[in-house]
């Protein structure tokens, strides 16, 4: 059955409070950008009015389910099958939907103009959707484009609306030789539809040295722009010195199109990003095309968020905007006109340098102008319109070299990936924008994996992904993705957005019915949305800031040592940069930096590892930060910074000013140096500052957040680097500090929603110390909270020590001693007080061999289309992977059974029973006597299973589902026989062993 999904309202949703304080959206034609601080940043979640029961954990809501970004062959859909496809995702515990014309497998066949992207029939679509989710009590998301970048079909590359390129041309003269004739073409040529251009300027500079970059003398450069006439040029270079280029530098449309093939007649091009005309063109359209009554009308009800995929703005030449050159000026109080040569690229590749300063300062001031605009002009207009609908405004404001720290706090939802992310870092840092402009959500487009369409696992991929998610700040997933069931040309199992890719397997599993695990993911989805709910509780605290000159993301770039040594001891931290020293959250308080957005003990300035380790810091946040240490915030420099300058390309005032303002901070006794990475622990225990979790070193992770006075612990053992980090069963003890040495911890348990107190710990004040063990990518919730907290009963007594394995507490508050060896054992109590129990004598474990079973072979009717079902038989000797045991081609779901006997030693309903699955891939569920076991924990295969056996005979049954790679090798050999065969289904050894449990308190 569909895992039971709270659908009610309760309090005030995020999306009612931005509808009631929105204008009317009826006749919006134009916004005009406002501060970020105008968007209202309160989230009542649905969990607002939740009494002690914890209701949307203990009750999963849909607030806080995982999503699925739902892939369509534009709008070449049935209506009724789409409606079949929301009710199919709500049914199962999925809280929404996210449009999206993504068909980049589909070569051929798609009518675009009947069906495209925006056209009658996919409005149509998007009603029926819109209606469907409505009476299923989920979302539905809408992407503001054809697949992505944002684009619209009543443009062309030379409207002003749409994203502008300059393409340059250059030509070299010996000393002394004279060019005469028409300009240099540009080297990168025009896309199709590029019809026209527009000279900007002309230059002419000595060259100094050739090598990766070509060097150029800054002092010599001409500007020959008004020399030239019909694009012709009469110009001698010098008759001394070196050689010279001549550049010319042409304003064009790119013709960048979105991505996967074609959506709309007439094409779509992609807008300007930086300019008010993109953005302003993206509204009108959709004003005059899309939002029909009746969708504006469900979009208040139902819409979740308008969402923009990642800056990918793609051109051979040099992304450019109309007004770069006059915004540059007003906003570097320079003129970038003379740096054009030092700012070109062809395929990404910038082509020159200059000889007399630091290049890369000017590149970082345009590319900083360029974020701003994008900021300015896009985001915050698209994210003003949305609001006028109800709904939010969801981005992956990253791509480029842009402020992704400062734009995570600009959008209502910022959302990163899981596919572009090198390590935990790279969601760390857009978690902190998030944190410190006082947002909520951090987004993630999760688990799509390279050459892994149609076997992706759960247990091997998708649980260890969203556990390095979820430690980096994730606490909304949005799985990549959901496939619309059929596209032309596409074979069994259906369409699928990136599988077939270019030939080859593709990547992104196409999750849904089509998929043998489908059948367990309701149980999936519960344990994320009650994960989710536990990281958007209250605000989120961390021990230290790293301080960056900028705020680029998915870099791969982590925190000095933090990141290696650090967090594997039990310390967290997040980044910011100059934007984060500004926002309303950017106070000190109580010692702590940003009480509301980070709660950061102290800062650590690190020196730009983007550009070449320059210890480099603005005037602006020099002065910030001088301020912050002169009323007591510890902060720590590292690296050398014995040569500071400003960032950007600035006069030699300005340096001095930086310089100054740096000496001054660290002439503070709360500040001091770290010159290499295990300097930096040496100098916060210095300072004094310390951090809320301590443990052995390990691959132990943890986010901290903390709601009404109570601490929220999540903890996972997860990768840092996917890469290249290994995991292994972790068991050890980890001390945590809570905000009360009157608070007591509980165990919360996302896969089942128990709240369970915990019994075995040792207390110093605040602090607390207790055993965690978690299996690779298992996470445990532990909260610090008054005695009696959701509803539960106090233990009896708190063991600080015992001979046994583990502690539990009844319902009733009475205490039992967990132990695998029989005979004597001892507890000693928080008061002191020892005693003495015994376990009684325990049977042997017995080694569950003979099984049955029946397996679900999944494969394509005779249509090619439709799935039919065959089944196999195995009477005995059926455990082992399929491929192992005759089965090599099926995919599909196994239903495993065998029954064992239990006599009076085993103690049923009073002894403990453990049962052990051994190896099993991919998802499965478990039945004691005809009776589903609630307790399964899919990183784990090891279950209790005490409440469901009886003395006597017991039936024990497992379900294993697959992926369908399997059959799809020899359905489709050509895309998938380059896999080998995989280990499905339930390999073991399976047993059942005994545990004592002796009641002590």
């Amino acid at each position: 059955m569909p895992h039971d999904v709270d659908r009610r309202p309760s309090g005030l949703t995020r999306r009612q409070l931005i509808r009631y304080s929105a204008v009317t959206a009826a006749g919006v034609a134009a916004l005009s950008a406002s501060p970020a601080s105008a968007v209202p940043l309160a989230r009542a979640e649905a969990t607002a009015a939740a009494g002690t029961a914890l209701d949307g954990f203990t009750r999963p809501a849909v607030a806080t389910a995982p999503r699925f970004r739902w892939w369509w062959p534009n709008g070449q859909v049935d209506l009724e099958q789409i409606a079949a496809e929301v009710r199919t995702a709500a049914r199962s515990g999925f809280g929404g939907l996210e449009i999206s014309d993504v068909h980049h497998s589909v070569k051929s066949g798609l009518d675009i103009e009947e069906f495209g992207w925006g056209g009658a029939h996919w409005v149509a679509a998007v009603e029926t959707a819109l209606a469907t989710a409505e009476a299923e009590g989920i979302e539905i998301d809408i992407t503001l484009g054809p697949s992505w970048p944002a684009a619209t079909p009543n443009i062309t590359p030379q409207s002003p609306a749409a994203i502008k390129e300059i393409a340059h041309g250059s030509v070299t003269l010996a000393p002394g030789a004279a060019f005469s004739g028409a300009l240099p073409e540009p080297i990168t040529p025009p896309e199709p539809g590029v019809t026209e251009r527009t000279l900007i300027g002309v230059h002419a500079l000595e060259i100094v040295s050739v090598a990766k970059t070509t060097v150029l003398r800054r002092a010599s450069i001409v500007d020959l722009t008004g020399d030239v006439t019909g694009e012709r040029l009469e110009w001698t270079a010098p008759a001394t010195g070196g050689s010279w280029v001549l550049l010319a530098y042409w304003e064009r449309g790119s013709g960048q199109r979105p991505e996967g093939g074609e959506h709309t007649d007439p094409t779509s091009y992609v807008v300007d990003h930086f300019s008010a005309a993109g953005a302003q063109t993206l509204i009108d359209y959709w004003e005059a095309n899309l939002l029909t009554d009746r969708i504006k009308s469900l979009l208040g009800s139902v819409g979740g968020s308008f969402f923009e995929d990642s800056l990918e703005i793609e051109t051979h030449a040099t992304i450019w905007t109309p007004k770069a050159r006059e915004e540059f000026q007003q906003r570097m109080d320079y003129d970038i006109f003379p740096f054009l040569p030092v700012l070109v690229e062809t395929k990404e590749k910038y082509l020159y340098d200059y000889d007399d300063i630091v290049t890369t300062r000017v590149r970082d001031d345009f590319n900083q102008v360029m974020s701003d605009l994008y900021t300015e002009h896009h985001l915050i207009p698209l994210r003003d319109w949305a609001h006028a609908y109800g709904l939010e405004y969801r981005v992956q404001a990253y791509g480029l070299e842009q402020d992704s720290i400062a734009q995570a706090g600009i959008v209502d939802i910022p959302e990163t990936e899981s596919l572009g992310a090198k390590n935990v870092d790279d969601y760390r840092v857009l978690a902190s924008g998030r944190d410190i402009a006082g947002r909520t959500l951090l987004s993630c487009e999760s688990s799509a994996y390279l050459n892994k369409a149609y076997l992706t696992t759960w247990r091997n991929e998708v649980l260890f992904t969203l556990a390095e998610t979820f430690c980096g700040g994730v606490n909304q997933t949005v799985l990549h993705g959901f496939a619309y069931a059929a596209a032309p040309g596409a074979a069994w199992p259906g369409f699928a957005a990136f599988s077939p890719y270019n030939g080859g397997v593709g990547y992104s599993e196409a999750w849904g019915p089509r998929m043998p695990v489908w059948a367990h993911l309701d149980r999936v989805a519960a344990a994320i949305s009650r994960t989710q709910w536990v990281l958007q509780q209250g605000r989120p605290q961390y021990d230290i800031a790293f301080f960056r000159q900028k705020g680029w993301a998915q870099t791969g770039i982590g925190a000095p040592w933090a990141t290696a040594a650090g967090i594997p001891i039990g310390w967290s931290h997040g980044f910011l940069n100059e934007s984060g020293l500004f926002q309303e959250s950017s106070v000190l308080q109580g010692g702590r930096f940003a009480p509301q957005g980070g709660n950061y003990r102290a800062i650590i300035l690190d020196i730009d590892r983007f550009r070449g380790s320059e210890a480099t810091m603005s005037v602006r946040a020099g002065e910030a930060l001088l301020a912050l240490a002169e009323k007591g915030l510890p902060l720590v420099f590292f690296g050398d910074w014995s040569a500071p300058a400003s960032t950007g390309y600035r006069d030699d005032a300005t340096n001095r000013r930086v310089a100054e303002l740096i000496a001054q901070m660290r002439a503070l006794p709360n500040v001091a140096d770290a010159a290499g990475n295990d300097d930096i622990p040496v100098a916060l225990d210095a300072l004094g500052v310390g951090r809320t979790v301590s443990h052995a070193s390990s691959t132990l992770k943890h986010i901290h957040r903390v709601d009404d006075g109570n601490d929220y612990f999540y903890f996972v053992n997860a990768k840092h680097n996917p890469a290249k980090d290994r995991l292994a069963l972790i068991e050890q003890e980890v001390t945590v500090i809570g905000a009360s040495d009157a608070h007591v911890p509980y165990a919360l348990d996302a896969w089942t929603g128990a709240i369970r107190p915990i019994a075995n710990y040792r207390r110093n004040g605040a602090a607390i110390t207790l055993a965690l063990r978690l299996q690779p990518a298992q996470s445990t919730v532990i909260v610090l909270a008054p005695a009696g907290w959701a509803g539960t009963t106090a233990p009896r007594a708190v063991v600080v020590e015992s001979s046994g394995d583990d502690v539990s507490v009844a319902p009733d508050g009475a205490v039992y001693l967990h132990a695998t060896r029989s005979g004597p054992h001892s507890v000693r109590f928080a008061s002191g007080r020892e005693k003495q129990t015994l376990v009684p004598a325990l049977p042997e474990p017995l080694s569950l061999t003979e099984w049955s079973l029946s397996l679900d072979d999944w494969q394509p009717a005779a249509d090619g289309v439709a799935t039919q079902h065959v089944t196999h038989r195995v009477e005995r000797d059926a455990l082992g992977a399929w491929s192992q045991i005759g089965f090599a081609e099926v995919a599909g779901i196994g239903d495993y059974r065998t029954s064992f006997a239990l006599d009076a030693s085993w103690r049923p309903g009073t002894g403990g029973v453990r049962l052990s699955l051994g190896q099993v891939l991919d998802t499965f569920r478990v039945w004691v006597n005809s009776v589903p076991v609630d307790q399964v924990d899919l990183t784990d295969t090891d279950i209790d299973i005490s409440a469901y056996v009886r003395l006597g005979r017991n039936t024990l049954r497992v379900e294993v589902a697959s992926p369908l790679i399997n059959r799809l090798r020899v359905v489709t050999p050509a895309v998938y026989g380059v896999v080998a065969p995989q280990a499905y289904g339930l390999s073991g050894p399976v047993s059942i062993a005994p545990f004592g449990k002796a009641r002590v308190a």
